[in-house]
Parts: structure tokens; C-alpha cells; sequence
């Protein structure tokens, strides 16, 4: 096939996958997004590498975020936000964070390509990206990447353009360098 076709065909599917999400669902996310105190994450894998750019980019905004797990994250509070990226929903431990968040009045944004899983029916939105997980035999839309590559780039198109989104009401984008690590 060759790398030209490849590229017209990754993109393609990324165009069918990315028209599919509803804009009312970004929009909702944005709303809590921007009315939580501090923005927590977790995910794994390809995915948490994707997700992980979003919520860079969320605290390059001007977002606390903090990953989950890493040893400098503060206390969960009502007035914050759990996102969590997984393919299937169904990740045993992401359940038992969730349960844990929305036990102390958090809210939940979930980015799946399972509409109909735990996570999904727990988050108050989820961005829903109709890929196939790694298995690929349980989505109506087959990818010609393996696993769940289409999913993962999902993740990091859906975040980026939520990112632009947001930018387009903020006042503070020229802050945005200023809080972009100097450590490199």
C-alpha cells in the first residue's frame, strides 16, 4: 500500500470517527472542565500518553491538574473532576477510582469507545469515540491500524480541539508559554 495510502487512510478514518462526536458533549465537557477546582487523571497505556497531552494542556491553561497515583497529588474534593480515558470502560481499577471520586461529589468525564460500560453509565459525560478497542472484533467500524490506535488518536484529536475550544473564550492564552515547563 505504501505510506501515502496509509496516511490517506489513517486520516480518513480519524474524519469518520471525529465526525461522529457531538458537539453538545464537548461543550458540556468544557462546562466542567471550567467549573472544577483541580482536574484529575488516569489511564493507561497509549492512551494515558494521549490523554496525559490533554490535561497538559489543560494545566498550560491555567487548570490544576494532577495524575492520579503520582506521589505530589493532593486530596479529591467535591468541586473537582476525574477524567479517565478507557477504551472498554470496564478497567476494574478506573471503576474503583471512579466509585471513589463521585463518592466524594466529584464529577466524571469519561473519553470511551464503549458507550454502553460501567464508566460510562457512572461519568456525568462521556466523549464517546466509536473506534475499536484492541481487540477489534467489537466495534461495527474496523480500522486497518492495529489494536487500538484509532481510539488513542481520538483521544488526542478530541483533547486538543476541546484545548482550541477553550481558547477561544479564555483571555489568558498568552500565559499559556509561561506555564510550559523550562526543566527540558
Amino acid at each position: 500500500m505504501g505510506f501515502k495510502n496509509n496516511t490517506e487512510i489513517v486520516l480518513h478514518e480519524l474524519n469518520t470517527v471525529l465526525d461522529k462526536i457531538d458537539s453538545a458533549v464537548i461543550n458540556q465537557v468544557i462546562e466542567i472542565i471550567n467549573g472544577s477546582d483541580k482536574v484529575f487523571f488516569t489511564a493507561l497505556g497509549r492512551a494515558g500518553f494521549m490523554g496525559k497531552s490533554f490535561v497538559m494542556r489543560l494545566m498550560h491553561m491555567g487548570k490544576e491538574v494532577y495524575v492520579v497515583g503520582e506521589t505530589n497529588t493532593p486530596n479529591f474534593e467535591k468541586d473537582d473532576v476525574l477524567i479517565i480515558c478507557s477504551g472498554s470502560g470496564e478497567t476494574k481499577q478506573f471503576i474503583q477510582i471512579a466509585e471513589k471520586a463521585k463518592s466524594y461529589g466529584g464529577k466524571l468525564i469519561v473519553f470511551t469507545a464503549t458507550p454502553k460500560s460501567t464508566l460510562a453509565d457512572m461519568s456525568d459525560c462521556s466523549i464517546v469515540i466509536q473506534a475499536p478497542s484492541k481487540k477489534q472484533d467489537d466495534s461495527a467500524f474496523q480500522s486497518i491500524q492495529p489494536m487500538a490506535s484509532l481510539f488513542e488518536q481520538g483521544i488526542l484529536l478530541v483533547g486538543d480541539s476541546i484545548v482550541l475550544t477553550m481558547m477561544e473564550h479564555a483571555s489568558n492564552n498568552t500565559e499559556m508559554f509561561n506555564r510550559h515547563s523550562n526543566l527540558e
